[in-house]
């Protein structure tokens, strides 16, 4: 199995789509010790728990593919122009480039928001890019919708693909991103990841609910809608009960929740979180749910992550990859 590493892996959305593909995750690495210890729990101890930008990267062992979702920081364009790590130095992306640089994986796969098309005019994904493809990369870019490869939630992120160009050059076709599909939403939809006996805490409380159902105030205006079909896309704070224009919020009549004074408006359950972003059942959640909430909210979707390393895969078999040549 193709030797990978992954870094900046939260709780591994990126990193079980890569393994269903199977790819062997060797090391991993996080800054985060909850989701360093849903990490090891459900996947592995191959993680480690650190700061990235103080680990050699002669540490992390030879790998053919790097995968990662890195933070997006500012980047300054005033260096000095010595050297290609020199537009990114201070920022979490650098230290991907020198690991990059140091081991020339074959292929590198890396995660963002969409927003990063945009930041700073564009500037900050050129700067990106400008770096890839001087380290000897051929890059691709692509905007993923997670709706459009099996799950109920809308959800835009940037993936970056870079396939070193000795690996490139042999290649018979060109990398291309996985399909996208239609989802199917008589069958699959928001309704269908719901748990049944949802705890009473999960429910609003007729205090907080017009809160919740505020459509807007001022010159602010953003219509809150609930039941959706598709989910609106999850984010690491939804702890904090965001209004429903924001988070996603269903009517369930309870009982038990109607028995502890609460509406039959509940938010998401962390295990419904979690089908939303493509993890299994079997995937335990071991952490409290504000931590789930922020891993599941922060995490790359399984689905996505599946196809783009099947499409890698059918793009660059295995027999295909060849040692790094003195590029």
């Amino acid at each position: 199995m193709t030797k990978t590493v992954s870094l900046f892996s939260g709780c591994g959305g990126l990193d079980l789509g890569f393994i269903n593909a199977g790819f062997n995750i060797i090391y991993a690495n996080d800054f985060d010790k909850y989701a360093v210890q849903s990490y090891a729990h459900n996947i592995g101890d191959h993680i480690i728990e650190g700061d990235l930008s103080q680990i050699d990267a002669k540490d992390i062992p030879t790998h053919d593919v790097l995968i990662g979702g890195f933070p997006c920081q500012p980047f300054s364009m005033m260096g000095s122009k010595q050297g290609f790590l020199d537009d990114v130095r201070g920022t979490l992306f650098f230290d991907v480039a020198r690991i990059i640089s140091t081991h020339l994986p074959k292929v590198v796969v890396l995660e963002n928001v969409r927003n990063l098309r945009t930041h700073d005019k564009g500037r900050t994904l050129n700067t990106i890019i400008n770096t890839l493809e001087s380290l000897n990369y051929t890059v691709q870019v692509d905007l993923l919708n997670s709706v459009e490869f099996g799950v109920p939630q809308v959800r835009n992120r940037l993936f970056i693909v870079c396939i070193r160009n000795d690996i490139a050059a042999e290649m018979e076709n060109p990398y291309t991103f996985p399909t996208p599909t239609i989802l199917d939403t008589t069958q699959v939809n928001l309704q269908s990841v719901l748990e049944e006996n949802v705890d009473s805490k999960y429910y609003l409380s007729h205090k907080i609910l017009p809160t919740i159902l505020a459509h807007g105030s001022g010159n602010y205006y953003s219509k809150s809608e609930i039941d959706l079909t598709i989910a609106r896309p999850l984010t690491a704070t939804m702890a904090k009960m965001h209004r429903a224009n924001q988070d996603n919020y269903v009517t369930v009549p309870s009982k038990q929740a109607e028995a502890a004074g609460k509406t039959n408006i509940r938010r998401l359950t962390p295990r419904e979180c979690a089908r939303l972003q493509g993890f299994p059942d079997s995937y335990e959640i071991i952490v409290s749910d504000t931590q789930a909430y922020r891993q599941f909210g922060n995490a790359v979707t399984v689905n996505v992550a599946e196809c783009i390393a099947i499409s890698l895969k059918k793009a660059i078999p295995a027999l295909h990859f060849k040692e790094a040549l003195h590029v």
